[in-house]
């Protein structure tokens, strides 16, 4: 009677676990093949003079962040290559304040856009890609005199945010 009881609990608990949801992409979609990858300078279509080498900068940085590849700025010699293109940089006020009677822009909107291919070395179909990648960010204005540092600290918050969300999404199996 008691293995029974036994037998019962052990088939309730398993039948309890087997039912329920689970995410599709629980892995990464890493090929073990893959050990070195190449980040050439993204080309720049935006005309924001330095954007593209802070944006190669970081996605290198975060990829070696993973741990699991060696990572270089060219495309000879490796296993698979990032190759990115900044098709768009958009600064768009968002949020305005009454100052001596008129209304000025308080509050911008920076948004980075890219089309990003990542492939194997050889191959011609790619591993993940993506025609506009993009990523937004805020800043306020302030003091007027600070316009350009604070746009400047907005760029780079973009840009890391932009690298970081880059890399899992093309690494990771969602």
């Amino acid at each position: 009677m008691r293995r029974r009881r036994f037998l019962a609990a052990i088939g309730g608990a398993l039948g309890a676990s087997a039912c329920g949801y689970a995410l599709e992409g629980r892995g990464v979609s890493v090929d073990p093949s893959i050990r070195r990858i190449g980040v050439p300078l993204f080309r720049d279509r935006t005309g924001k003079p330095g954007l593209d080498q802070r944006v190669t900068r970081e996605v290198i940085e975060e990829l070696l962040k993973r741990g699991r590849f060696a990572v270089v700025q060219e495309s000879t010699g490796v296993d698979a290559i990032l190759e990115g293109e900044l098709t768009a940089y958009n600064v768009v006020p968002v949020g305005f304040s009454d100052a001596a009677g008129q209304t000025q822009a308080s509050r911008y909107s920076i948004t980075l856009a890219a089309r990003i291919v990542y492939v194997k070395a050889g191959e011609k179909e790619p591993i993940w890609s993506n025609e506009s990648f993009s990523f937004r960010d805020e800043y306020d204005l302030g003091d007027p005199a600070n316009f350009f540092d604070r746009e400047d600290q907005a760029i780079e918050r973009l840009v890391q945010s932009f690298a970081r969300s880059l890399v899992s999404a093309m690494l990771e199996a969602f």
